[in-house]
């Protein structure tokens, strides 16, 4: 989840002086990767070319006409969540902290099967084009344009923002003579234009390969470094001191395991179940079975990320103990093990998938808007006109985006407080969802009360707190405390409010009715299809994972 907060990388061009020092290794790529590369990126843009041929509608074009396969969904979710600067920072977590950063990833495995089983089928039947709309159609409209405009300024000045500066960071380490404002441009206009031309569908399809390409590479690496390393205990002596562990102790830094409680699941509900930058995929399912089967198979792809990208950094310390930024230890391993070749179609990859979060940003951005500030509008726009505001409005916020990017070289500190950030900022969201789909007394009243309280007390929180250090509270804590101020506030309001009318949200909300009527239509599928059954199955294989590396 939202593992930008992991890449130091992000936080200045130090990554980039000290890249090709003594004590780093040196990134070098032959003539045929270089080819490789080119080759890889004029593939992207045809094939964005090639899905947009014959796009007529806005829904077309922003939900890739709700057609979407279980696969798909899969590897477009986990590729929203595992973009490049993830494959950089968890490696990176793992050189220097251990492997407490794969809290982050098991908790999203079962956040996503509570999301499959008790949330989806309400968001398909809905047929609602955004998260937004969904809260107008449980609550009311002010509710839709709040926390749409919060997640349109979220998607422009953090996701896409971070995604365009930590990619031309990576990008820099080759091109180290060219200015980061120049490769910031170049992946915007290369993101930009196959996301215009392709839309939702191209975005997953280009998932899709890139996902498959970097876990092959997470396998090698994971395999050749094990091989070296000779023996499981070696692996487990490679860690740092007591970060062998996925429960560090209550007073630890960078994840306490109480933390994982009071701030870890919520932001994994805030970021799997309420984010439309990444539900947007789900929407675009062909039904609900496809659907639910895409967010189980995202949620089982989050488990061996362990063995794909945070052990390698674990052993990687064994390989290069000195080495000056742990957020270089990936690049090192593909660079210093892969193939000629290979090594050029997996930094293609990544860098591919360092424009997947651009890309997934972009086109939710101008899904948003489209949706809940145009549509809503009383004047009518022809199919056409939507989709040409659709594409101008991913132009318009790809120019806002690059421009923005380079600023954050002027604060190192703003992208290792994102997550902080989200977690003092988003319990109202969460509050107002879960509160929405499971208690019908919820009323449109306490929703967007708590979200014209959440938002300004979470925000002076963050200031006070993570910003200019008044008071010490590590954020994943202070997830906790804002999420029990915003459900208070909920409840509270909602008491004090006339209930909803049962027939306006009953088929919006999650009910013995609609499980047991969803039992009956499961009967009907084998048990390898049944997504209760499969859900048990990955938990099962989740919590044996944890509970081996306590």
């Amino acid at each position: 989840m939202r593992d930008e907060l992991l890449v130091d990388a992000l936080s200045g061009p130090v990554l980039l002086a000290q890249a090709n020092g003594d004590n780093g290794p040196t990134f070098e790529l032959a003539t045929i990767d270089y080819v490789i590369v080119a080759l890889y990126i004029v593939g992207i843009l045809f094939l964005g070319f090639w899905v947009g041929r014959g796009k007529k509608s806005a829904e077309d074009f922003l939900l890739g006409g709700r057609i979407a396969i279980w696969p798909l969904i899969g590897f477009g979710l986990m590729a929203a969540n595992m973009s490049g600067t993830s494959y950089i920072g968890i490696a990176g977590a793992g050189y220097e902290e251990g492997i407490a950063v794969w809290n982050y990833e098991w908790m999203a495995t079962l956040v996503l099967l509570f999301f499959a089983l008790f949330v989806l089928p309400f968001y398909l039947r809905s047929k609602v084009n955004t998260m937004p709309e969904f809260l107008e159609k449980r609550y009311d409209r002010r509710s839709r344009y709040v926390f749409s405009g919060f997640s349109v300024f979220t998607a422009m000045f953090i996701d896409s923002a971070g995604a365009l500066f930590a990619g031309a960071i990576t990008l820099q380490l080759l091109f180290p003579d060219m200015p980061l404002s120049a490769l910031i441009t170049i992946l915007a206009l290369l993101a930009g234009a196959y996301v215009i031309l392709g839309g939702l569908r191209a975005v997953m399809i280009t998932d899709t390969v890139q996902g498959v390409l970097l876990l092959i590479a997470g396998l090698i690496i994971f395999v050749t470094l094990f091989i070296e390393l000779g023996s499981w205990d070696a692996v487990r002596n490679a860690a740092p001191e007591d970060g062998f562990t996925v429960a560090p102790s209550s007073d630890d830094e960078f994840l306490p395991w109480p933390g994982i409680f009071t701030g870890v699941l919520w932001l994994g509900f805030y970021y799997w179940i309420t984010n439309h930058v990444v539900v947007q995929k789900v929407l675009a399912a062909r039904d609900i079975n496809h659907g639910r089967w895409g967010a189980l198979f995202a949620g089982a792809l989050q488990l061996p990320l362990l063995f794909l990208l945070v052990l390698p950094g674990v052993m990687g310390r064994e390989i290069y103990p000195d080495l000056a930024e742990a957020d270089q230890i990936w690049q090192a391993l593909v660079f210093d093990f892969m193939p000629i070749g290979l090594r050029g179609l997996i930094f293609a990859a990544l860098v591919a998938a360092l424009m997947s979060t651009l890309d997934s940003v972009l086109n939710g951005a101008s899904s948003l808007v489209v949706n809940d500030f145009i549509k809503t509008r009383k004047r009518q726009f022809t199919d056409r006109a939507l989709l040409l505001m659709s594409r101008g409005m991913i132009g318009v916020f790809m120019i806002i985006a690059a421009l923005w990017a380079p600023v954050l070289t002027e604060f190192d500190t703003i992208v290792e407080y994102f997550q902080a950030f989200l977690g003092h900022i988003t319990m109202p969201v969460v509050v107002i969802f879960l509160g929405g789909l499971f208690w019908a007394r919820g009323t449109r009243q306490a929703a967007f009360v708590t979200l014209l309280i959440g938002f300004p007390v979470g925000l002076v929180a963050f200031l006070t707190g993570q910003l200019f250090e008044l008071y010490t509270l590590q954020f994943l804590y202070a997830t906790g405390l804002m999420l029990l101020l915003s459900a208070t506030i909920y409840i509270g309001v909602s008491l004090m409010t006339p209930a909803p009318a049962t027939e306006d949200v009953g088929e919006l909300m999650w009910s013995r009715e609609h499980w047991h009527q969803e039992t009956e239509e499961l009967n009907d599928l084998p048990l390898w299809q049944n997504p209760r059954i499969l859900a048990i199955v990955i938990a099962i294989v989740t919590v044996a994972m944890v509970v081996f590396f306590i």
